[in-house]
């Protein structure tokens, strides 16, 4: 039951520092791989929130975060992360230029 509250209290807290701090930009602009850093940041606001609340929840989640089969599976999710961002700016690419070729007539 104390671990639920902590972790209900971490959210609340993490939720109410970063919420602010989001800021947005175009998907056309050219750093678009910016976007495999956003779950690294709210993993990393999430854990500062729940050091602060609980420093045993905390070493835990760290544990967990750097045991073999979490590690594996980031690997993964960055590695197709990486496809899917590369094929979406091809697609953004034939989109620019169908719309300069067929619509704008340029």
């Amino acid at each position: 039951m104390l671990q639920s509250r902590a972790l209900v209290i971490a959210l609340i807290l993490l939720l109410s520092t970063t919420l602010p701090e989001v800021q947005s930009k175009s998907i056309f602009e050219k750093d678009r791989r910016d976007l495999l850093a956003i779950p690294e940041a709210i993993a990393s606001y999430f854990y500062e929130a729940v050091n602060k609340v609980s420093p045993k929840v905390s070493q835990f989640l760290l544990d967990t975060v750097q045991s073999p089969s979490v590690v594996a599976a980031r690997q993964r999710i960055v590695k197709e992360a990486a496809k899917v961002s590369i094929m979406f700016e091809q697609l953004i690419e034939k989109i620019k230029n169908l719309w300069y070729t067929r619509v704008l007539g340029y």
